[in-house]
């Protein structure tokens, strides 16, 4: 008796964990079934029947195993209709975000924190601007614009809350009853006015410039911002070497500099604030395409190869989609497939049966700022006071209370440094501006900036994108690219005729003054533009006799129109035309697996030219240690390499050491621009750029064996003191984060939303362009959004590759399943015929119109 009590509590005891156990473990059974019930909610139905008012004949949406949707119907209407439907299904959360970023409204769903990105697309006016495009639309675009809303709105009437997208439910924990409003044709054309934003061009140097006019002379302004080198780069047009056009002086800004500098500084700030939708401005903001001739490839027909540099996101900027009328006729005129916007009707980058095109960012001149002079409400203009055209903007926010902002514009654009206080409204006691001849500021002028942009008036892309679709041949791709204004993008050609081609187009404006590399003084008429390039002006060509095309965002000509100061230097254009030299010279017909594979090069231009310098340097201690490591490597940025991954840490030991001085804003990111900057004063070994005054070091060489022993230190702390294991992919290394929640800080957030790390090769001004920000860290900043080959003699055989998956719902089987491909560097097979499509068929959704 004495021992059976104890055992029997203890078993009760037992019983009790036992049980509480058990509950727990149904609890969470129940709980995960519930959260698995929850999440899946928001999956489309990509199988079956579903009846859709609107439609007004039956469509078919096929769809293969990476989900990628094939959408036949009968007439333009019904097919736009379903692809809105579609797009809604995958990716209705990414839409939406999006509305609300253009339209200056993220604050109402995320709170304070947006109001001052918000407060800056509000002085923009993306949605004003939308507003009036889609009035001065034509009838056929404006329909197609209409039928895409009208699709995207069938399915919102089918779903609500996180049956649309599991997102929709943490949304409800800071905004609780929020329901998204009807899908508009202007929500759709906005989305391109913060695609021409984050392409914008120059806008950043023009800053830059104008901050390091105050610290520096003109001829060092101009060695930091060097010109594109046509004696040793090829441009698009000309090819491998062009000669040199005449240099032309840039006048320095007149340094105020106190008002003026501080105002362009706040909106350097303010820029570098706002998010990012296409990804980060930098010199890896571009792409790579480039189109062979049928005389140089194996089947006789020409390839087109194209991979666009923007931010990493997810999901991928980018949907794949493709759009066929089940019989083309009078009603019905596309049979194309390709890449794409969620929320945006057409397919933006891709082929139909005729042509295949490819896009890269053409980059031209096309925003200036004007120092201004304000006195309240009006602004100086040749010497007198005009009025400024002043509005205000109410900003909802979400748990607070609504925020007003005013917007003031002068005739060429909107004041851009006033937005709110949390700017920095320019000093009131800054130093009066004056050009020679010209009477000071008043007393009581106030310093600011506008800003005068091609994306401020109302614009034909809209138009362009359904007429690209549509082209059947040359002279109809040229029509479509007269249309393609903002924003200007380098357009390249392939037919199933053989030819290929290449075309500029965009709104470009003729400036009165100046070249549009600095600010200019806005009180004056005789700055400013004067009228826009006509389309004719714009560098074209046809089959050229080399038999290729390479536009990788370098110059496109060495004479012609001025379209830009600022071009990408031409590294990964090189690489490319050196690719393709060495494969012409070996008489090697080039095949789509060769273009493939030039997508993937990882050489280091910036690399080979420092290796010779480093070996014939007098070294000892760890700075010997990293010169013999480097010893024999081909420059190659592999993601298993320890080289470069030890070249990588001394390149921006050496950046720091070298230019950490520079004015805030102003410092060195890496890239093609700071590799023609140093790879200059590689030449120049006793030039005073060459001080290390941290290390005591003067001269290139000293600052180079700095750098070098710096980097080893350092390289070490970051991967072990084994540079056997070291490698560039543990440092270079790419996370795709949820655009809403892949920053909150929330583990469990981030881990349901984000993808990665994964560890990268290539890096900045390299083919494989994964592109990092020497001025914060090692991480991939830009990469190829996607990848794509187009084979014209069949379609059958192109390839391509996205850098997520079709779906925007996490967990769904399509929306991370192309990362894997993407990362391992490898292409699906881009079905197209009909026969093609059904054999890749893995489901089928029939959407009929009522009493069907």
């Amino acid at each position: 008796m004495g021992t059976d009590a104890p055992r029997t509590a203890r078993h009760r005891w037992g019983r009790f964990l036992v049980g509480l156990l058990v509950t727990v473990l149904v609890l969470a059974v129940v709980a995960a079934g519930i959260g698995w019930w929850t999440v899946q909610r928001s999956f489309p139905a990509a199988s079956g029947r579903v009846v859709v008012p609107g439609l007004t004949a039956p469509a078919t949406v096929y769809r293969d195993d990476a989900g990628v949707p094939h959408i036949v119907a009968e007439t333009d209407a019904d097919l736009f209709f379903a692809q809105g439907f579609v797009h809604a299904q995958d990716r209705f959360w990414e839409m939406d975000l999006r509305r609300h970023a253009t339209a200056g409204r993220l604050a109402e769903l995320f709170g304070e924190s947006q109001v001052a990105s918000d407060a800056f697309v509000r002085t923009l006016d993306w949605r004003g601007v939308a507003e009036r495009e889609y009035t001065e639309l034509d009838a056929d675009t404006r329909a197609a614009f209409d039928a895409y809303a009208e699709g995207v709105n069938a399915y919102l009437d089918r779903r609500s809350g996180v049956e649309l997208s599991l997102e929709y439910g943490l949304l409800a924990l800071q905004r609780p009853g929020y329901e998204p409003e009807p899908w508009t044709a202007v929500d759709s054309i906005a989305w391109l006015k913060a695609m021409a934003w984050d392409l914008r061009s120059n806008l950043g140097d023009e800053i830059d410039r104008a901050l390091l006019s105050a610290e520096l002379p003109p001829e060092e302004v101009a060695r930091l911002h060097p010109g594109f080198p046509f004696d040793a780069k090829p441009t698009i047009v000309d090819g491998p070497v062009a000669a040199a056009p005449a240099a032309t002086a840039v006048e320095p800004i007149v340094p105020d500099a106190a008002g003026h500098l501080d105002a362009l500084a706040s909106l350097a700030t303010t820029i570098d604030a706002l998010p990012e939708l296409l990804g980060p401005e930098g010199g890896d903001l571009g792409s790579n395409s480039w189109v062979v001739s049928g005389a140089l490839t194996e089947s006789g027909l020409p390839l087109l190869a194209n991979d666009p540099h923007l931010g990493p996101a997810m999901p991928s900027i980018w949907t794949q989609t493709a759009l066929r009328c089940a019989e083309r006729n009078a009603a019905c005129h596309y049979d194309v497939s390709g890449f794409g916007f969620a929320g945006l009707p057409g397919i933006v980058i891709g082929h139909n049966d005729r042509i295949a095109w490819g896009l890269t960012n053409m980059a031209p001149d096309v925003a200036d700022l004007y120092l201004e002079r304000v006195q309240g409400d009006s602004y100086e203009l040749d010497g007198a006071l005009v009025p400024l055209t002043v509005r205000e903007e109410v900003i909802e926010v979400a748990g607070g209370d609504p925020v007003s902002v005013t917007v003031r514009a002068t005739e060429r654009g909107p004041i851009v440094t006033d937005i709110s206080s949390d700017f920095g409204r320019v000093a009131e006691d800054y130093a009066a501006v004056a050009t020679p001849g010209e009477p000071p500021a008043a007393e009581g002028t106030e310093a600011e900036v506008s800003l005068q942009w091609t994306a401020l008036t109302a614009g034909t892309t809209s138009r362009a994108i359904l007429a690209l679709n549509r082209a059947r041949d040359w002279d109809e791709f040229r029509d479509a690219a007269a249309l393609f204004d903002v924003p200007a993008q380098n357009l390249l050609y392939a037919d199933v005729e053989g030819n290929i081609g290449y075309q500029a187009p965009g709104r470009i404006p003729v400036r009165s003054a100046g070249d549009g590399t600095l600010p200019l003084p806005g009180w004056t008429s005789a700055n400013g533009w004067s009228a826009y390039l006509p389309f004719d002006a714009l560098p074209t060509a046809l089959n050229p006799g080399r038999g290729y095309f390479v536009a990788a965002n370098n110059a496109i000509a060495a004479d012609g129109a001025e379209l830009t100061q600022d071009w990408d230097l031409g590294y990964r254009a090189e690489s490319i035309d050196r690719r393709l030299g060495e494969l012409i010279a070996a008489g090697q017909p080039i095949t789509a697996e060769h273009m493939a594979e030039i997508q993937l090069d990882t050489r280091d231009a910036n690399a080979e030219a420092f290796l010779p310098v480093i070996a014939e340097l007098e070294l000892d201690g760890d700075a010997a240690r990293g010169a013999r490591l480097l010893e024999g490597w081909d420059g190659a940025a592999d993601a298993d390499s320890a080289e470069a991954a030890y070249f990588a840490v001394v390149w921006r030991e050496l950046l720091d050491r070298m230019f950490g001085d520079l004015p805030e804003g102003t410092r060195p990111q890496g890239g093609d621009r700071w590799f023609s900057v140093v790879q200059t004063l590689l030449g120049e070994p006793e030039n005073p750029w060459w001080t290390d005054e941290g290390a005591g070091a003067t001269g290139r060489d000293a600052v180079l064996a700095a750098a070098l022993a710096g980097a080893w230190a350092e390289a070490s702390d970051l991967m072990g003191d084994d540079a056997a294991e070291w490698r560039w992919g543990r440092l270079h290394t790419l996370t795709l984060e949820h655009s809403s929640f892949g920053s909150s800080g929330i583990d469990a957030l981030e881990r349901t939303f984000n993808r990665g790390p994964y560890e990268l090769g290539g890096g900045s001004a390299i083919v494989n362009a994964n592109g990092w920000d020497a001025s914060v860290g090692y991480e991939v900043d830009w990469a190829p959004s996607m990848r794509m080959v187009v084979d014209l003699d069949d379609f059958d055989d192109s390839t391509w590759v996205n850098l997520t998956g079709v779906s925007g719902h996490a967990f769904h089987r399509n929306y991370d399943d192309q990362a894997e491909l993407w990362r391992e560097e490898r292409m699906l097979p881009w079905a197209f015929s009909v026969r093609a499509v059904r054999e890749a068929t893995r489901d089928v959704l029939q959407l009929r119109p009522p009493g069907d």
